[in-house]
């Protein structure tokens, strides 16, 4: 890994404000660009796809599960390999579909950005797809550096992105990244997992108008507190395992 991201690794907070800019996030992305194991992995994964005969044989291939999983921001997609392929094949126009069925709305997210289930295996063949694929890698590549050098900020660059498509807090303890960012910035015990769910969502409710993820700098405020939480405690930060374990040369 080459460069460098961010420059105020001993500061969370500063280093956050500082990876949030978007000249820094230009910056860094045309840096990444360069770097040749990711070009590697999206020629690995089209390799895959125009191999396969079918949808279902591209994602019986943990190569190209990694790489949609990595790039639609739910990485643990080749990890549960075989909900991964009954959500994707699922019709996420049809409401009483899995995607919806699931608590985490990352799943429906990524099932109606693909639509497999009416594109099929040309779906990812699209070269559009492809790119913006890419792009995603990219990006999600910036926040394991970012994570990697201070703990937090890929979490809070990713929750400052996607906190606002959370209405209600079931949404929030749905989702792995908001419901870390959300809890840890409130100082709600990671105990509270063990409770039930309608418990859960009382708690948040009690301590949280998620009406505030619609006010950026509501949000950026949650973000710096979890950070400076985070930073007083002693568990470790968050990151990404990389795409190699699933078989890609990078």
């Amino acid at each position: 890994m080459s460069g460098s991201v961010g420059s105020f690794g001993a500061n969370p907070v500063l280093a956050f404000r500082q990876a949030s800019k978007a000249a820094q996030e230009a910056r860094d992305l045309a840096r990444i660009a360069k770097e040749p194991d990711l070009s590697r992995t999206m020629a690995q994964f089209k390799l895959a796809v125009d191999k396969a005969g079918d949808i279902k044989a591209a994602l019986r291939d943990p190569r190209v599960l990694a790489v949609l999983g990595t790039a639609l921001g739910l990485p643990e997609a080749a990890e549960q390999a075989g909900l991964a392929r009954q959500v994707l094949l699922a019709d996420p126009a049809n409401t009483a579909s899995l995607p919806h069925r699931l608590s985490d709305k990352r799943w429906l997210a990524m099932a109606q950005t693909l639509n497999l289930a009416k594109n099929g295996i040309e779906g990812l063949r699209d070269p559009k797809l492809q790119a913006n694929l890419m792009e995603g890698l990219k990006a999600a590549r910036r926040r394991e550096e970012l994570e990697a050098k201070t703990p937090g900020v890929g979490d809070a660059l990713l929750f400052q992105q996607k906190a606002a498509g959370a209405t209600s807090n079931l949404e929030v303890l749905g989702n792995p990244i908001l419901r870390r960012v959300v809890t840890r910035a409130l100082g709600i015990p990671q105990e509270i997992a063990v409770q039930s769910v309608e418990a859960q969502v009382r708690a948040l409710d009690n301590r949280f108008d998620v009406a505030k993820l619609q006010n950026p700098r509501e949000v950026q405020k949650m973000a710096e507190r979890y950070l400076t939480n985070l930073s007083l405690s002693t568990a470790p930060g968050g990151g990404s395992a990389g795409l190699a374990r699933y078989g890609l040369k990078v």
